[in-house]
Formats: structure tokens, C-alpha cells, sequence
């Protein structure tokens, strides 16, 4: 299959393409996108890996699903595109930067800036029915980017996992935590964050710090 994505990504995920579980998932997503709205806009659906080649990756931040409402998915997981409103999840990841390092909340949820400089914004589903949280969850995606995280845990290392919540820590057995940080703690929504265990745990900066340890340009977050 002809997939268009970054070619080190296509290089590392070639054998899934070629599996016929991804056959189906393509047909699906196919003919969802054409049933009704979905996000985000085709050409971005694999904008996490395009941004984000496999050899540079630094930091993974894995997310569930894209967001389901208007303007708001880009491909980026917690991302927004420029001039929308941050998420309450969103909100509290910058509350946390800003307690954390001290740096002042950005004026845009735009995340690419991230992107570019090695951190993957990785969704576990890369779509989305709008106004319908998780409704691709079935169709065959987590597949495919358990199958990303594999490749980056089995070729790569001295990677910062950062997993929020229990589904993105549900991911943590994939990867080997001698030659790699993981950073686990409840989800940045309000619901969990409020409860305790979100704010001043220090992820950014000890994120930064393990990255200089190995010789890493840290995260200008």
C-alpha cells in the first residue's frame, strides 16, 4: 500500500501496511470520512509521525483519541490548531509547564512547536467520528501505534515516555524502562488532575534533565 507518511515511520511500520488488518482499517476510516465528519482532515491523520521523524524522536506523549469537535484535531495528540481554545486538558499541561519551569502559558494550543523538536504526539486512535469520543476506538488503530511504540521500544532508547491516565499506561509494558524514562501519572482532565497526582509532579523538567544526561537538546516546552 501506497501509505504517505514520513519515510523512517514507513520504513519502521512497512510490514503493517502490508498486513490485511490494515486493509480493513483503511476501507473503514475510508468509508467513515465519506459517511459523515470526522477529524482530523485526512491529509493529517498521520501528521504525528510527519512532524516527528522515527530517528528523532526524544519524547513520546501518547493521547486516546483525536478531538472530536470542530477545528479543534490537527493530528497532534492535546493539540489544537492556532486560535482555539485550549481544553481543559490542555489547559492544565500548561498550568503544569508553567508551575514546573516557570515558563508563561503560550498564546496558542498549537503543539507542532513540540513536534519539531522530537516530541510525539501520538494518538492511540488517529481518528475520529465528530462529536463522538473514542468512536474509531474499534476500528483497528491501536494496532497499528502499539506497532509504533514497539518499533521505537525495540530500535531505540534513552526515549522519555510520558503516559497519562490508565490507557496510556496500560502502554508502559512495551517498554523497557532500563534504557528509557517513564514518566506514568493520572490524566491532565480535570476530573483526574483535581484529584491529585497531576500538579507538581515535575515531568518537564525531569524530562529535560534525563535528556541532558544523554546528551539531548531538552524540550523547549
Amino acid at each position: 500500500m501506497n501509505v504517505k507518511i514520513e519515510p523512517t515511520w514507513k520504513e519502521q511500520l512497512q510490514g503493517e501496511f502490508e498486513q490485511s488488518y490494515f486493509q480493513r482499517l483503511t476501507d473503514s476510516v475510508r468509508n467513515e470520512y465519506q459517511a459523515g465528519t470526522c477529524y482530523p482532515p485526512g491529509r493529517l491523520i498521520f501528521n504525528a509521525f510527519n512532524l516527528c521523524p522515527f530517528d528523532q524522536v526524544k519524547v513520546v506523549i501518547l493521547g486516546q483519541d483525536p478531538y472530536h469537535e470542530p477545528g479543534q484535531a490537527h493530528g497532534l495528540s492535546f493539540s489544537v490548531m492556532d486560535g482555539v481554545p485550549f481544553p481543559p486538558s490542555l489547559q492544565n499541561i500548561f498550568k503544569e509547564i508553567q508551575n514546573d519551569l516557570g515558563t508563561p502559558v503560550p498564546f496558542s494550543g498549537n503543539l507542532t512547536r513540540w513536534a519539531e523538536q522530537g516530541v510525539l504526539l501520538l494518538n492511540a486512535s488517529l481518528t475520529v467520528r465528530a462529536h463522538q469520543a473514542n468512536s474509531h476506538s474499534q476500528l483497528g488503530w491501536q494496532l497499528f501505534t502499539d506497532a509504533a511504540i514497539r518499533a521505537l521500544a525495540t530500535h531505540r532508547s534513552s526515549i522519555v515516555y510520558m503516559l497519562w491516565g490508565s490507557f496510556a499506561r496500560g502502554k508502559a509494558y512495551m517498554i523497557d524502562k532500563q534504557k528509557n524514562l517513564v514518566l506514568e501519572s493520572v490524566h491532565p482532565s480535570p476530573l483526574s488532575a483535581n484529584r491529585g497526582g497531576w500538579f507538581g509532579q515535575h515531568q518537564f523538567s525531569r524530562c529535560n534533565a534525563y535528556l541532558q544526561e544523554h546528551g539531548l537538546t531538552p524540550i523547549q516546552w
